[in-house]
């Protein structure tokens, strides 16, 4: 597993603007400050126990996971750079972790990932996107970042 340095991560963030938020349902939460090592190891604690035995340990998702299975769910994706989670914007990644697929995608919509609301606080789903990100190439994390500021300033 490759782990971007700290310092990058940071510098990655502060690039596109310092404070990043996820927001949902009038909730923010703010990711400012919290690429800490402490933060990442709590993430990655919070990941093994709720997240890798879907995802992987290695973030390497399930096998086939752009075919559908014969239930016609998705298997869970990866979330290291050769999955789509980058391709989400912060307040995405969040909703969907912590109120399910459904939240962004409709009521409809089947999937095996439950949502993590009354499971995970909000801050212990903050860690486990710190540290997922945390282990993305520098390219990636800009070009999410640039996602997440986008998708902010069209909210606004």
């Amino acid at each position: 597993m490759r782990f971007v340095p700290l310092a990058i991560f940071v510098a990655a963030v502060a690039a596109v603007g310092g404070t990043v938020l996820y927001r949902n349902t009038g909730q923010e939460a703010a990711l400012d400050g919290a690429a800490t090592p402490e933060r990442i190891a709590q993430g990655k604690a919070v990941y093994t126990e709720h997240c890798a035995s879907c995802h992987g340990v290695d973030l390497e998702g399930q096998p086939d996971w752009r075919a559908r299975k014969p239930d016609g769910r998705l298997p869970a994706p990866p979330h290291d750079p050769s999955g789509h989670t980058w391709h989400h914007p912060d307040q995405v990644l969040f909703a969907v972790t912590k109120y399910g697929p459904q939240a962004t995608a409709g009521a409809g919509y089947q999937s095996d990932m439950p949502g993590f609301e009354g499971v995970l606080t909000d801050q212990e789903i903050i860690d486990v996107l710190t540290y997922i990100k945390s282990t993305w190439p520098v390219e990636i994390l800009q070009e999410q970042a640039r996602r997440t500021k986008l998708s902010q300033q069209n909210a606004s």
